[in-house]
């Protein structure tokens, strides 16, 4: 039992680090799609440093306006905080933004830049022939306008990726800590963190890889607890409102989708005979409805992924989206009349609770689903149908 213990933990350290290298590099990809958003005719624009300085200025001054007679948008405030940033936030002060910065890192015709986020100022100043446009880097002219022809690739180190590599190094302590805590008891019962660690372990093994996998389960049990574990932290660390926690890894659809394509990928590889068999001859069905039925076995294999990617993404957001949406309502309201806003805000801060409790199930709830969803579709992948057909 120990033996197998210290090879499961050995298996999961290498398997975590694949998969964040694949996760980031699947998240620079889609961060770097050039999507920029649509800028009108140049004519608007100013052509001129000194002009561009004063529309920031304008933009400033009308932004504190703003915030002095207590008007928020509650739409762009939650957007910010569950979208991806090239900065840490950490606090507000008056007008003063304390962060983070993280490097930025890109490719283009020159070769490769590396400097930190805070060169940019917040979306205020160029560097090196680019800026923050709306929360993404964007090449530009010297007279400041988006430079469309450019081709670079953005493989800055950003809010998530960071996210992503605290919570391996977390999970990489947690691991190596029961490791040397299994050594030093041998023999005795696990305590504290090891026991903890080994009840979640077993009840992946014993609740969800055997019942939903079979007698081959011990090939698969590695990635399921690595992605049980990487997921579940990381719903934890979004719980966190101060650093390191805060980031909305799992409620990036870039990250659900290559947890997806991992799980994809090996149900395709460990698919037996009878598995493909099912898809592309369907048996017990003439062959004349086989023009029909494949497509559909095939859009159903397909669909198992996207389901795995939408789920996680949608679930973790949405949690997001209601407890901001809660906070938000002391702003709306209190921009109304300031007692109504007090008022509002006892309501507000107690859903907040409520819902960050809630949101501590969804944590597991969504790591244990698409863990359990892996297993078994796992499980179709490998089951014999010897039986079936003879009958």
């Amino acid at each position: 039992m120990q033996h197998t213990k210290r090879k499961i933990f050995s298996y999961l350290i290498p398997i975590l680090l694949v998969l964040v290298y694949s996760t980031y590099s699947s998240f620079s990809a889609f961060g770097q799609d050039h999507a920029v958003p649509t800028i009108t005719d140049s004519s608007t624009h100013h052509h001129n440093e000194s002009s561009h300085q004063e529309s920031s200025h304008a933009e400033s001054s009308h932004a504190e306006t703003a915030h002095e007679e207590g008007k928020v948008d509650a739409g762009k405030l939650i957007m910010e905080h569950i979208a991806d940033a090239h900065d840490w936030h950490i606090a507000t002060i008056g007008h003063t933004h304390i962060s983070i910065p993280l490097p930025v890192i890109i490719k283009d015709d020159q070769g490769i830049k590396m400097f930190m986020s805070s060169k940019f100022e917040h979306g205020h100043a160029m560097y090196e022939g680019y800026k923050l446009l709306e929360g993404k880097i964007v090449a530009v002219n010297s007279d400041g306008n988006i430079n469309h022809e450019a081709t670079f690739y953005d493989l800055s180190i950003t809010k998530n990726v960071a996210s992503m590599l605290i919570s391996v190094l977390v999970l990489c302590w947690i691991l190596f800590s029961v490791a040397g805590s299994y050594r030093k008891n041998h023999g005795r019962a696990p305590k504290g963190l090891a026991n903890l660690i080994e009840m979640a372990i077993l009840f992946i093994r014993d609740e969800v890889a055997k019942p939903s996998i079979g007698p081959k389960y011990q090939k698969f049990l590695p990635y399921l607890l690595t992605i049980f574990f990487f997921i579940f932290i990381n719903n934890l660390f979004g719980l966190v409102p101060i650093f390191p926690g805060g980031a909305n890894v799992t409620g990036n659809i870039a990250i659900t989708l290559v947890l997806a394509v991992f799980t994809f990928v090996i149900t395709s590889i460990n698919g037996n005979s009878s598995y493909w068999g099912h898809i592309f001859m369907p048996p017990g069905v003439p062959k004349a409805l086989w023009f029909l039925l494949i497509p559909i076995e095939i859009i159903g294999m397909l669909n198992k992924p996207i389901v795995l990617m939408i789920r996680l993404f949608a679930n973790i957001t949405a949690g997001h989206i209601i407890i901001l949406g809660f906070f938000s309502l002391i702003f709306i309201f209190g921009a109304m009349n300031e007692g109504l806003g007090l008022g509002v805000s006892v309501l507000s801060v107690a859903f907040t609770v409520f819902m960050n409790f809630l949101e501590l199930l969804v944590a597991f709830l969504q790591a244990y689903v698409f863990t359990l969803l892996s297993a078994l579709y796992f499980g179709s992948a490998v089951e014999e149908h010897h039986h079936e057909e003879h009958h």
